[in-house]
């Protein structure tokens, strides 16, 4: 959904205060073109604001979203691939898709078109965060505007959307606490996930459930069941040496979405125009500039350090000083030579094994890239490889032609995350 929002200002369905329904991925498995959490906005005359996968699914979606707005009712549509019928509503890629729709402002307390024009006032690099109740028997959104200081237990709206006003006080208070055990970490990660909380009545698991009672709702009670859209303002990308790999790989990492510096001691090349584009441009010793916005808190666990400066006296106090902070990725530029001669050094200087295991050197997948802006693509496709491998397997890159299984790596635990963004 948030994604969406810089462009609802321009969406005249929603400048003329149309009828409107929103239509959310709310379950996908296999190989799928589009993420949990992707929306899109219907109008009551059929206008679409967004895409939910790329074309294989939409017009039947269209069609659900209007008789939603017909009758009111929020409703659940499952897409998949049909064998048996080429010419069947479904995604050709082999995946499944499970669709929430929910028509805005249908019912007390749900999710109104106010709602999401108050979102898309917020500037598009900020913080916020949106979680909405996409179970059968609940609705409603709560806009966060900080999230990474959101605390579940001192919000009254989210006590609101969770109807903690119709328990008891210990039921309330053990739904209170597994939100926020689920809930903080996907908010302060800036992160999209599907979260599913037992009912006060029930528990999802582990009870026989009586013969003929399958369908009950009574004995075998949905889960409440909150999405959570997060966002933090981008993640930094430090670029040390202003020089023809650094002009080239700054658009390529802003196209990805970083927040570049470039950083070089020498002001005869930091000032030159071609580095105007840098979101921030500062001329200091590298090794000294990192430590300072380190000190200063503007360093996170997201934040990636690309080393071009290809000169030792830069290098090697840079790097001694990156791989002591907890960075997503730390790459050098340099021959296979250089590296070795460079890992003797900040072995000199003190740096563990361990430490030196995390420095991608020399920086890049191997694609056979020679100019700069080659090189950039390399690089960049480094940095996609090592955020997806995050917290997992090592992504191992080749075409393709030559791979099996899905495409999409889709995560099936129950939170599906998005490292570093």
């Amino acid at each position: 959904m948030l994604d969406l929002m810089p462009s609802l200002k321009e969406w005249q369905p929603a400048a003329t205060g149309q009828r409107c329904a929103v239509a959310t991925v709310v379950g996908a498995g296999g190989s799928v073109p589009r993420p949990l959490g992707t929306s899109m906005l219907v109008s009551e005359a059929g206008e679409v604001l967004g895409s939910l996968s790329g074309g294989c699914v939409e017009g039947a979606v269209v069609e659900a979203a209007l008789a939603a707005m017909h009758d009111g009712g929020t409703r659940r549509e499952f897409f998949g691939y049909s064998a048996e019928d080429a010419f069947a509503v479904g995604l050709t890629c082999g995946g499944e898709l499970e669709i929430h729709i929910e028509p805005l402002g249908s019912a007390p307390g749900g999710l109104r078109l106010e709602n999401l024009q108050a979102l898309a006032g917020h500037a598009p690099a900020s913080a916020l965060a949106l979680i909405r109740r996409v179970d059968a028997h609940g609705g409603g959104a709560v806009v966060i505007p900080d999230p990474a200081s959101f605390l579940v237990a001192s919000s009254a709206e989210l006590a609101a959307l969770l109807g903690l006003a119709s328990l008891g006080a210990p039921a309330a208070g053990r739904l209170l606490l597994a939100a926020a055990a689920q809930l903080e970490p996907l908010l302060r990660g800036g992160r999209t996930g599907l979260v599913r909380l037992a009912p006060p009545e029930g528990c999802l698991s582990g009870t026989a459930v009586p013969h003929g009672h399958a369908t009950n709702p009574d004995v075998n009670p949905e889960p409440i069941t909150l999405l959570v859209e997060s966002r933090l303002p981008p993640a930094r990308l430090l670029i040390f040496g202003a020089n023809d790999f650094g002009a080239a790989l700054l658009p390529a990492a802003q196209l990805l979405g970083y927040h570049v510096t470039l950083c070089d001691a020498r002001p005869a090349f930091a000032g030159q125009s071609r580095f105007a584009g840098a979101d921030q441009v500062v001329t200091a010793w590298p090794h000294r500039y990192l430590a300072e916005e380190a000190a200063a808190g503007r360093i996170d666990a997201r934040t990636v350090a690309c080393v071009l400066t290809h000169d030792p006296k830069f290098d090697i106090p840079l790097l001694e000083t990156a791989l002591g902070l907890d960075l997503a990725f730390v790459g050098a530029m340099g021959s296979r030579r250089s590296h070795r001669q460079r890992v003797d050094s900040l072995l000199a200087a003190g740096v563990t094994a361990e430490a030196l295991s995390r420095l991608h050197s020399p920086i890049g997948l191997d694609l056979g890239a020679v100019t700069p802006a080659e090189v950039a693509v390399s690089i960049t496709a480094e940095l996609v490889a090592s955020r997806s491998s995050s917290g997992g397997a090592p992504v191992r890159a080749s075409s393709l032609k030559d791979g099996t299984g899905p495409i999409h790596t889709v995560n099936t635990a129950q939170h599906q995350e998005t490292p570093w963004t």
